[in-house]
């Protein structure tokens, strides 16, 4: 067997080299030698490290399970967009999880904590594309964070309740097939992501908050869940990842934000034999103040145009919006199915940066024959900006003059493939094409032009160790 060899070429970030060569010398004594890997399978294991000499499932087995993965990206920007230019994201990931009926006799206990160590090169692809829909779903301010750590309660089949550092983005508006892609907006939407404070309650920054799930039937469920209105912090004039730079903010501050779904799923199971299906319908309603898109006050009192530059934002009290979500298997053979999914919301257009937004696409496992575990996702997402920033863009116009673009809409362009090289190893090629990124703005490097429509070509390398 020829040895496994990591080459690393970076001349950048000297923190970046010395973190991520710590993490990997932290995992040295998990890794099996290359003997040990020849007798045990290293290709056929479902985890790199194996099972650490029967600690791993001794450890399962008294409910405690501990989940160590690393994903590595690279992105490049070949046309279009900000700039031209290449980036690297990678993340260590952390994940403890455990059954307290096992491990202490606690019946219905569960106990989740999960933490990151994130690092990049100098800069992303969002620097470079300049997009609302972020071409990573990785993507964030090199730290090592703390990500969501929480109890729950079990009670039967029938209901649960979850307290703690939450994500909504865990449990809320997903779409299985969706997740093939690596674009963030396949994920948690820019649907909320953009008109939320700080991205809202979603990678990489959970907040305090408790999720309730009832369980009506066996297939029909209602979820609702009570986060923090923004989890950077009180008073954050910067990006929001440095004011809660290490998940530990714990913030209580800028309202609330409720979140509530109602959801139909059947065949969900791995092994299930009919077709699976997820039908989700939504609301959600945040406490907080947004400014107006277009209006302010100017040192009068009087309303104006943002345009004229007023001192102050006009503020509206409240947001809220509503969502579905369609994933559906339409065929399954033995090694292959095919799935498609539609996402799509609506928010109040006068404090919102997109009012509507939808996407949808599909996903083939199996298309290749031998290849069962491969997966083939094409996505196409739509983000419309709303018509009060429209206004804003047309004031602007009528008062400085040409040139000055007018937005109307973001649309993003992905295909992706995702190879299972071992049960513990993926590889995933992507191509993302992102059309007016930010919804068709001036370009900073030449005022005179809006940004141009970016290609984005790049590989996902994920590892579970």
């Amino acid at each position: 067997m020829t040895p496994l060899k990591i080459i690393h070429v970076y001349n950048g970030n000297q923190r970046w080299r010395r973190s991520t060569s710590a993490f990997l010398i932290c995992l040295l004594p998990a890794l099996p030698t290359m003997a040990q890997a020849e007798e045990q399978g290293i290709w056929k294991r479902e985890k790199l490290s194996g099972e650490w000499g029967g600690v791993r499932t001794a450890l399962q087995n008294r409910g405690v399970e501990i989940g160590i993965a690393y994903i590595g990206e690279t992105l490049s920007i070949l046309r279009g967009g900000l700039q031209r230019d290449t980036s690297y994201e990678g993340r260590a990931d952390v994940q403890i999880d455990t059954d307290l009926e096992k491990l202490i006799g606690w019946t219905g206990g569960k106990t989740h904590v999960r933490a990151f160590h994130i690092h990049k090169s100098q800069h992303n692809a969002a620097d470079f594309v300049g997009s609302i829909a972020d071409p990573s779903n990785i993507d964030a301010t090199p730290t090592n964070r703390l990500f969501t750590a929480w109890f729950q309660q079990e009670f039967g089949k029938v209901a649960s309740i979850r307290v703690g550092q939450l994500a909504a983005d865990d449990e809320f508006l997903t779409s299985t097939t969706a997740g093939g892609q690596i674009n963030g907006t396949f994920g948690w939407a820019a649907m909320v992501a953009a008109n939320l404070p700080s991205g809202g309650a979603a990678y990489p920054l959970a907040t305090p908050g408790v999720r309730l799930q009832i369980n009506l039937t066996e297939s029909f469920s209602v979820l609702g869940g009570l986060f923090s209105g923004d989890p950077a912090g009180k008073n954050c004039g910067e990006n929001p990842q440095h004011c809660n730079k290490h998940g530990t903010t714990f913030s209580f501050s800028g309202g609330a934000f409720w979140i509530g779904e109602a959801q139909y799923q059947v065949n969900q199971d791995k092994d299930a034999k009919g077709l699976a299906a997820a039908y989700k319908i939504g609301v959600w309603h945040h406490t907080g103040n947004f400014a107006d898109q277009h209006f302010g006050i100017d040192a009068t009192g009087a309303v104006v145009t943002l345009a004229a530059g007023p001192e102050n934002p006009l503020l509206h009290r409240n947001n809220r919006g509503v969502y579905g979500v369609i994933d559906q298997m339409l065929w399954r053979g033995a090694q292959s199915s095919a799935s498609v999914f539609v996402r799509g919301g609506f928010s109040p257009s006068d404090r919102n940066l997109i009012s509507w937004y939808i996407d949808g696409g599909v996903g083939l496992k199996g298309l290749i024959p031998g290849r069962a575990d491969d997966t083939l996702t094409l996505g196409v997402a739509h983000a419309k900006i709303s018509k009060d920033a429209v206004a804003f863009d047309q004031d602007t116009l009528a008062l400085n003059g040409p040139p000055y673009p007018i937005r109307n809409a973001e649309t993003v362009y992905e295909l992706s493939y995702i190879a299972q090289l071992a049960p513990w190893w993926t590889l995933q090629p992507d191509v993302q094409y992102i059309v007016r990124p930010g919804g068709n703005v001036p370009d900073p490097n030449d005022p005179t032009r809006t940004v141009g429509n970016a290609l984005v070509i790049g590989a996902r390398t994920t590892i579970s160790f």
